[in-house]
């Protein structure tokens, strides 16, 4: 029987010749992830393995992405721990204040991570980088800690769902909005611990910066992984950061799913997701009147460059509600550097936003942006849970970077085509 991309990687890895759904393995890692909230666990559990040094002090990435600028003497003490482990064992992709991005944007866009490699980050959005062809999912602090030890994970072979992408989506149509209506398909559990494989000739219509929008809400479905077949798109992208080798793995004609499911990209529209829960999905135009009282552009979702250009254009000469609080967070250094090259950051900021340091804080409730008892934000991050962004009686509402900035000067929840 035939596998599956995901199934080719993991039997490459762990030096088998085929693996197949439910076999539990051994497998070596090409990246180990940690950020400043998982970390000074997994630094802790290192520490009592009695390991003396990292496995391949190049293959770590440590990233200060949630509570930094430290937002309290926690957070400082938290990321103390981390820059002392940084520099006794000379972590070569150690990214601080001033270098540090959202680390699922930082890390592809250094060359980090290419098509084929595996890789383990102590954060569920981890699995992004299948937007590059490649095997990533996230794991606990201790999985975390005896990667970095040993350069090595066990893993359960998943099953896989097949998504068959046809056709070209409308304008306005973004990664987010097909992802967040695949879950409202198949539902938050839909794909637990499964892999979500993306195919097909629509693929060719999306960018690459869609792919890791939707590879990063696989999770949101309960996936282990989500994973894009590669092709040019991919290999530049990869190509434009690092020389390094990289192999291309496709699925078998036999390989086996659980299910297939053809999606008509053309048929799509603007897509919400209300409160409580990512599928709670509805097309944009059919909601009504929802008034918004916060709008959050940016996160390992969707703070990337075009994301960035797509809200710009939409403020472009416009003005913010009145009522409605706008912030912009970049995902790394470079984005906001392109974007004040591109003139973005300033019609942001004429249109009335503001703008920040990278940094995920808004998103996991931690800083920078947390909603009051009663507030509603429109947010471009991908959880929408109770208390997600604050207050346990506030409420979250996902959309695409376009929708958001639609609604940033309407004041409630409405479709980029509509300003």
């Amino acid at each position: 029987m035939g596998m599956t991309m995901t199934q080719k990687i993991l039997a490459a890895h762990a030096g088998l010749s085929s693996v197949k759904a439910g076999q539990l393995i051994s497998a070596r890692l090409d990246l180990v992830l940690g950020n400043d909230v998982t970390s000074p666990v997994a630094i802790k559990e290192f520490e009592k393995t009695g390991a003396k040094t990292v496995f391949d002090k190049e293959k770590i990435a440590l990233v200060m992405d949630h509570f930094t600028p430290n937002k309290d003497i926690k957070a400082a003490e938290q990321c103390k721990i981390i820059r002392d482990f940084a520099r006794k064992h000379g972590i070569v992709h150690f990214y601080d204040v001033g270098e540090m991005g959202v680390e699922h944007a930082l890390l592809p866009e250094k060359g980090l991570v290419g098509p084929g490699e595996l890789v383990i980050g102590a954060d569920s959005h981890t699995c992004t980088y299948g937007a590059l062809g490649a095997f990533s999912t996230g794991v606990g602090s201790t999985d975390m800690a005896c990667g970095m030890a040993e350069g090595t994970a066990w893993f359960k072979v998943p099953s896989a769902l097949k998504f068959v992408l046809k056709g070209k989506p409308a304008p306005y149509v973004s990664g987010k909005d097909i992802i967040l209506y695949i879950i409202g398909q198949i539902g938050v559990d839909g794909a637990l611990y499964k892999s979500m494989e993306f195919t097909g000739d629509g693929i060719a219509h999306l960018s690459m910066d869609d792919r890791f929008s939707m590879a990063n809400m696989a999770i949101e479905a309960g996936a282990k992984n989500g994973i894009f077949e590669v092709d040019e798109k991919t290999i530049a992208y990869f190509r434009e950061r690092s020389d390094r080798e990289f192999t291309v793995y496709k699925a078998d004609e036999d390989a086996e799913y659980d299910a297939v499911y053809e999606i008509d990209l053309s048929t799509l529209r603007p897509v919400v997701a209300f409160p409580h829960l990512p599928e709670n999905t509805h097309f944009v135009d059919e909601i009504g009147e929802v008034p918004i009282d916060q709008v959050v552009i940016g996160s390992c979702t969707n703070g990337r460059l075009e994301d960035l250009a797509i809200a710009a254009k939409i403020l472009e000469g416009k003005k913010v509600h009145k009522n409605v609080r706008v912030i912009i967070f970049p995902a790394t250094q470079k984005i906001y550097l392109d974007a004040l090259r591109l003139g973005y950051i300033e019609t942001f900021i004429k249109a009335g936003c503001a703008v920040s340091t990278p940094t995920c804080g808004p998103c996991l409730g931690g800083h920078m942006g947390i909603l009051a008892k009663g507030e509603r934000a429109l947010a471009t991050t991908n959880r929408n849970f109770v208390g997600r962004m604050g207050h346990p009686e506030s409420e979250v509402y996902l959309a695409s970077p376009a929708v958001a900035a639609a609604s940033a000067i309407t004041g409630c929840i409405t479709a980029p085509d509509k300003v």
